[in-house]
């Protein structure tokens, strides 16, 4: 036996020497791995400490501020000017002996000389104020003084337990800086100080920016976080982190020098060697021997079978995602070109994993099967997270940090529908990104690494219902009904709610890609019958749909009263400017006309756009709101969360400003304001590409007396309501949708339009 051994090894003894050579090559990368590993860690628990320092010194630098302020109120010669009504020399004795403040006025409590003159001193002050005197306290915010930022104080002033106005004081922003500027940093890090989008404050790698909320923390409930980033960690070899990889390491130098060792094998003269043939060798033999027999040809196992061109329509790649319609336009081969373009073009970005999920669509595993062929070819690392809703995909990027993710869904259309909606690099793609993945395919502009990228599942569902659990809690039990459709929020959107504290009761919520009930799209309010019946049978609080991935969010009252979306939007930011005065609201413009001046009541900005879930979220970076909304019922949530539109997740936050209520549910989406309207009306077009018939309307129609807004098809808005015609970006119709004060203004607005459309075309059918 030990001579056969011996034999053996003598026989692959020529490759001994490579396999060590290896073994030390490999031992020097993982070796490497480790150390790079280990000493990243060691930077970012630095980085964290620094950043934990400057939270506590900018918190306590905000308390020192805030308490000269309130300090300052109570002195003899500041209550003797209130008492005259002397606010100007109130203002005056405040800022008597407080060294750097730059300015300081009070206001009356009807902030009447501060609005007046709001052009010119910004709406930072203002949020300022109307935060003091909403909180009945002193708050602090940074603001823009002729283009730098300062640090601003209000508080209310009081005479006993009266508030008979507000007092505002402006310092140099160093006041609350100087601290931060004391800290040691490393070379390759960043530190910031960041309000809602603004950065006020930065030092370090500014190539860092991008990256740093990963490791933000608040500053109290400030509205101030401090937010830190480093170098990205070193790859991982196999997956191994630092110890484990210098383990690895060590294992492969030994495994190296007994592959060394054994290549100077010599020969034992004792026996001989074993020259039997190989079996390939012997049937080469025979097959010599014989006469006539052909010798079979080496086999190149590098060779794989090439797939068949699959023809691919441009039609499928919309505004804000790719849809198509599955056997004609959408197939596994398609699926496949599409991911090997998404590939390339993270590749492009140095981009190497992905974050794959499905809705419960019955062609969702075949399509998966063809996306995920296609990534991987372009050398991408997958990460399938099986069958969940897309906001669980949009989820996975953040929480497993790709950065990158592909929900595979048709969204809220037909059975026989799918599509891709699509994030890279943290953004959503839409519009000239959408169809440059087609001119990719077209061009073949397509990567092709030497070896393909990995394939690994994962289940999130329990992070995801942990992460909004952890965050969301009611203050008092709420039962509700979730409708989900037979869509893929089914499962986990009951798990969320009951987690959070509700009492749900299911409807339609067994997952099933036909929808044999009804369609789930929240927005048709006939989608909504069944949930209004089960409401009012059960006496539920309240009645949530989502739609057949779970990105979108209707409510129905104990009623019966279908809550639009726009309405919903009135709510969140409500909730939302209470912690952050002055924030960006953006909204599509389906939604009603009485929520602009709903968000300025409430000291926000409010900024209309173009519906579409990708182009609003683009809004949202641009602009660095904290909410965002469209009528059709996506919602946006960046303040608490992660700035994607996500049914479930609203749909928590809503119980949780409801359950904060002392009012019944009702009570509180009753008092919101409302006008006459229409749900959205659709328009079948047929042949006809509706949006050339709008470019056309828009060209034509004239409205007396209306202001014209192009932003995305026509919206004309008049005194007392409102009307809207726009194409869809997802399906072949015109939408149209129209709001007024009462009925009759309703209907003459509705007539205007109908002039008008029936003048382009004559025998169109008008649901209105």
């Amino acid at each position: 036996m030990k001579d056969r051994t011996r034999q053996q090894i003598l026989q692959i003894r020529p490759a001994l020497l490579p396999i060590a050579a290896l073994c030390l090559v490999l031992a020097v990368v993982m070796g490497w791995s480790g150390v790079a590993q280990f000493m990243h860690d060691q930077r970012r628990e630095a980085l964290e400490l620094t950043r934990d320092n400057g939270m506590q010194l900018v918190h306590q630098a905000m308390l020192r501020q805030q308490k000269q302020l309130s300090e300052a109120m109570e002195r003899p010669t500041v209550q003797a000017a209130l008492a005259t009504g002397d606010l100007a020399g109130a203002a005056k004795a405040i800022r008597t002996g407080w060294p750097n403040v730059s300015m300081v006025q009070v206001y009356g409590t009807d902030l009447e000389a501060a609005y007046a003159e709001a052009t010119k001193i910004g709406f930072g002050r203002l949020a300022v104020l109307e935060s003091a005197l909403a909180e009945n306290r002193v708050r602090s915010w940074v603001v823009s003084s002729k283009g730098k930022p300062h640090l601003a104080l209000s508080a209310p002033v009081k005479q006993g337990d009266r508030v008979i106005g507000v007092a505002f004081a402006q310092l140099p922003l160093s006041e609350l800086t100087t601290g931060l500027d004391t800290l040691g940093l490393d070379d390759d890090s960043y530190l910031g100080l960041r309000q809602n989008s603004a950065t006020v404050w930065e030092r370090g790698n500014m190539e860092y920016t991008g990256g740093a909320e990963r490791m933000a923390r608040d500053v109290s409930d400030s509205g101030l976080r401090v937010v830190a980033a480093t170098s990205a960690p070193p790859g991982a070899m196999a997956g191994l982190g630092g110890i484990p990889a210098m383990v690895a390491a060590v294992l492969l130098v030994l495994l190296a020098y007994v592959a060394f060792r054994l290549s100077r094998l010599q020969p034992s003269s004792a026996g001989p060697v074993d020259d039997a043939p190989t079996l390939m060798e012997s049937v080469a033999s025979e097959a010599a021997a014989t006469p006539g027999a052909a010798v079979p040809p080496p086999i190149d196992v590098r060779e794989t079978p090439k797939s068949p061109q699959v023809l691919i329509e441009r039609s499928i790649f919309r505004a804000y995602d790719i849809r198509g319609v599955v056997g004609k336009t959408l197939d596994a081969g398609v699926a496949e070109l599409i991911g090997h373009a998404i590939g390339s073009l993270m590749r492009e970005q140095d981009l190497g994993d992905i974050v794959v999920g499905r809705d419960g669509r019955l062609s969702g595993p075949t399509m998966v099967e063809g996306l995920v062929a296609g990534l991987r070819k372009a050398g991408v690392n997958v990460i399938d997270i099986g069958m969940v809703p897309t906001p669980v995909v949009y989820f996975g990027a953040f929480h497993l940090r790709t950065g990158c993710c592909v929900s595979v869904t048709g969204s809220h259309n037909p059975p026989d529908y799918n599509g891709f909606k699509i994030v890279v690099g943290g953004e959503t793609l839409s519009g000239d990104a959408i169809t440059d993945l087609h001119a990719r395919i077209a061009e073949n502009r397509l990567h092709q690494p030497h070896t393909q990228g990995t394939y690994s599942e994962r289940d999130i569902s329990a992070d995801y219902v942990q992460r909004i659990a952890s965050d969301v809690q009611l203050g008092r039990r709420l039962k509700v009904v979730v409708d989900a459709g037979n869509g893929v929020a089914g499962e986990i959107g009951p798990r969320v709610l009951e987690a959070i504290g509700a009492d749900v009761e299911e409807l339609y919520c067994e997952i099933d890609g036909t929808f044999p009930n009804h369609h789930p799209d929240p927005s048709e309010p006939h989608n909504l019958q069944d949930l209004i019946n089960m409401v009012q049978r059960l006496d539920a609080d309240l009645g949530i749909a989502f739609d057949g991935d779970g990105d979108r969010l209707g409510v129905v009252t104990r009623d019966g009263e279908n809550i639009f979306a726009d309405r919903l939007l009135m709510l969140f930011a409500a909730d939302v400017l209470e912690r952050n005065p002055g924030a960006m609201i953006v909204y599509d413009v389906k939604c009603t006309g009485r929520l602009a001046p709903h968000i300025l009541r409430h000291g926000g900005s409010p900024l209309m756009w173009k519906t579409g879930h990708s182009l609003i979220k683009a809004k949202m970076r641009e602009t660095g709101a904290e909410l965002a909304g469209e009528m059709s019922g996506h919602f946006f949530f960046a303040e608490r969360w992660y700035g994607f539109d996500d049914g479930i997740y609203s749909a928590a936050r809503l119980l949780e400003i409801l359950a904060a209520s002392p009012e019944f549910p009702d009570e509180v989406l009753h008092a919101l304001p409302k006008g006459v309207s229409t749900p959205e009306l659709k328009i079948e077009m047929g042949d006809i590409d509706p949006h050339a018939f709008v470019d056309r309307f828009r060209e034509h129609a004239q409205f007396e007396g209306g202001r014209p807004s192009t932003i995305d098809g026509l919206r004309v808005d008049w005194p007392d309501g409102w009307g809207l015609v726009r194409a869809s970006n997802t399906t072949p119709i015109l939408v149209l949708r129209f709001e007024a004060d009462d009925q009759e203004a309703l209907l003459r607005i509705q007539g205007a339009f109908r002039t008008r459309l029936l003048q382009l075309k004559p025998d169109m059918v008008l649901p209105f």
